[in-house]
């Protein structure tokens, strides 16, 4: 345990979460474990209680540093699939989306 931070290291060699010599924050090891993958550069795990060492799957929730930060991933998600719906079919939209992809396409 950091003594500093408070946060639970674990050795895990060779895993992605791991740094130096094989050790990692706990929780972060635990999230990237859970979701199959490392964690993305823009990505923090949240403890729900508080409890920095407490690193049950049921206490850690994902979140984005992505803008707007420190919210959920599943909330950003949400969110932007109330966007999607609301504006898929928008002529505004569609007609700029189209502008735009001519555009790419016109060599400079």
């Amino acid at each position: 345990m950091d003594p500093q931070t408070g946060y639970a290291f674990i050795k895990r060699v060779g895993h992605p979460e791991a740094k130096s010599r094989g050790w990692g924050y706990e929780h972060r090891i635990v999230m990237s474990d859970h979701l199959g993958r490392p964690l993305w550069p823009d990505e923090n795990v949240h403890h729900i209680n508080g409890v920095r060492d407490d690193n049950r799957i049921e206490n850690l929730e994902l979140w984005s540093k992505s803008q707007p930060c420190g919210q959920r991933v599943e909330d950003k998600l949400a969110w932007a699939l109330e966007i999607i719906e609301r504006y898929k079919g928008d002529p505004y939209v569609v007609e700029r989306r189209e502008a735009k992809r001519k555009l790419k396409a016109v060599p400079s």
